[in-house]
């Protein structure tokens, strides 16, 4: 089933910032302490929002802007269905809370005052769904798995547990004399009376139209991508001999190449080793490169083509032979291109201000590390002001969407790369994108969860935050950046507020033990396995 991230951001009063804090704090309390969420009056989360695997309600204290309520949901399936079953779990609550939000200048003026008004009856949810953002960059850890599924398999892997050490108490317990094959074979015999779905075959978590469907959009955002940034050339072509077009580029290359290797190193003290290389990563990729250059000149000719009929009367030969030579000159352009605005770019990151030392309100930092660690889970939210400029805008629009695609493909396995500790986690532009908004539901302690970035997603990290005003210094937009540990985390923490209120339909499981248990899980809907299948099975168990 399909997941969905989602938030709505709201604009509050500044006088109703304190009540409003007040508010999320009195639904916290009237949480359930059972862990298990099975008392107690938030226990119906679990069955009025069957859907829901974490919510956070959060309010931002305006510095530059007024304060910002926020309500950010993971959940299976589609919004609206959603947002109808949390109105039945905490509408009251929430129609409340609203009261103390700005009403909208724009068009949902009159839905807004049609639900906080005196009395007033109206459902909530039309509202929320029409104010509801879009992710601009999202993660989904232990991707295609529903939450019932995630609760089943953690049912089962406990029962595991216990059939493995009570079986036969009085005496030698019998599974140690067996091999993994009939380990597997009796551990499933006693477990398919109390779990009987383990006879029918497992959901695929990500089916085969969604996996050709990823790779049909980044395949089309790259392709689409590299026809946009040859446009120019593609201009020039036309206007110019082709002796002309040929020294400007390698004029303008030149230039550009020479500019880039005079700013291009890093400033005083900015630097950060690594191994990363730009000319290794082209090396290694250029034969990749190649291919992929040649299936653009074919799949742009293709989609080109007909235009070229339609205006030039040309015959079908002809435009196809234009067509290719076209973009083969486009494609020549195209280093120059990327020099350009790489230079452009490198010039706006040397002039760039970072924050060595942002300041961090100590009663907020008391409130945030006082509501963390009560369970292997945490919860992290996060506003951050966007640098100015046009060449900022279109990167982080178009860089955090590629980054999105990108995600889709690389991290399937219920892990980003070799970080197993995030459940969900999601970008999200705000206020016409002058701010940009991150929640992550993560394992572990916080301070482990940043360290785990900065050693093993830095690279992805500064991509998609790099364009926050001051951020550490960064080059070349991957480069440096969240590398500086201490002050990349003073940065993250001067940026967070308090999670006031927050919810986790599973708060015993790591995302690595879903995993864990879903592969237990998979091993037991077999009926018979390999020696080889159950000798890697059994360590899980």
């Amino acid at each position: 089933m399909r997941q969905t991230t989602l938030s709505v951001a709201l604009e509050v009063k500044p006088e109703s910032y304190d009540h409003l804090s007040g508010l999320l704090d009195g639904l916290r309390d009237r949480r359930s302490r059972d862990p298990s969420g099975g008392k107690g009056p938030f226990a119906d989360f679990l069955n009025l929002v069957p859907a829901l695997h974490f919510l956070s309600l959060s309010v931002f204290p305006g510095f530059d802007y007024d304060p910002l309520f926020v309500i950010e949901a993971n959940f299976d399936g589609r919004p609206g269905p959603f947002w109808n079953q949390l109105e039945s779990a905490i509408g009251p609550d929430l129609r409340t809370m609203l009261r103390c939000c700005k009403r909208p200048l724009d068009n949902d003026g009159p839905l807004f005052d049609s639900i906080t008004a005196l009395d007033a009856r109206a459902p909530i949810a039309p509202y929320l769904e029409a104010r509801t953002l879009t992710p601009s960059v999202y993660h989904h850890g232990n991707r295609g798995m529903p939450r019932d599924r995630i609760l089943a398999e953690g049912k089962l892997f406990l029962a595991s547990r216990d059939e493995l050490v009570s079986a036969n108490v009085d005496g030698p317990n019998p599974y140690r004399r067996l091999s993994p094959v009939e380990i597997h074979a009796r551990l499933r015999a006693a477990l398919v009376p109390a779990f009987p779905w383990l006879e029918q075959p497992a959901p695929q978590r990500i089916t085969l139209l969604e996996n050709i469907g990823d790779w049909l959009r980044l395949i089309a955002f790259v392709l689409g991508t590299v026809l946009v940034l040859t446009i120019p050339g593609l201009i020039l072509s036309l206007a110019l001999p082709w002796e002309r077009y040929l020294i400007l580029l390698g004029v303008s290359f030149v230039i550009f190449a020479l500019l880039l290797k005079k700013i291009g190193v890093a400033l005083p003290g900015t630097a950060i080793q690594t191994s990363f290389s730009f000319l290794k990563l082209f090396v290694r990729l250029a034969l990749p490169l190649v291919l992929f250059l040649l299936l653009y000149v074919l799949v742009a000719a293709a989609v080109l083509v007909p235009l070229a009929l339609l205006l030039a009367g040309q015959s079908l030969d002809a435009a196809w032979y234009g067509m290719l030579v076209w973009l083969g000159w486009g494609l020549l352009s195209l280093p120059v291109m990327l020099a350009g605005l790489i230079l452009w770019l490198r010039t706006l990151e040397r002039g760039d201000s970072a924050q060595d030392a942002p300041p961090v309100d100590p009663r907020m930092l008391r409130e945030m590390a006082r509501r963390e660690d009560w369970i292997p889970q945490n919860h992290m939210g996060s506003v951050v002001l966007i640098k100015p400029g046009m060449l900022r805008a279109i990167i982080i629009r178009v860089g955090h969407f590629g980054l999105g695609l990108l995600l889709r493909i690389i991290a399937r396995q219920g892990y980003l790369g070799s970080m197993r500790t995030i459940h969900f986690a999601h970008w999200a532009r705000v206020n016409n994108g002058s701010r940009l908004m991150f929640f992550s539901n993560f394992d572990q302690a916080w301070e482990s969860y940043l360290d785990d970035f900065i050693e093993k997603a830095h690279a992805g990290l500064t991509l998609a935050w790099s364009c926050g005003v001051g951020f550490p210094p960064t080059r070349f937009l991957v480069k440096d950046g969240a590398s500086h540990g201490r002050q990349f985390k003073e940065w993250a923490r001067h940026s967070m507020t308090v999670s006031r209120f927050w919810y986790s339909a599973y708060k015993d499981l790591t995302a690595d033990q879903i995993e864990r248990n879903f592969r237990i899980a998979i091993g037991l809907r077999k009926r018979t396995l390999t020696p080889k299948e159950a000798a890697a099975w059994i360590l899980d168990l």
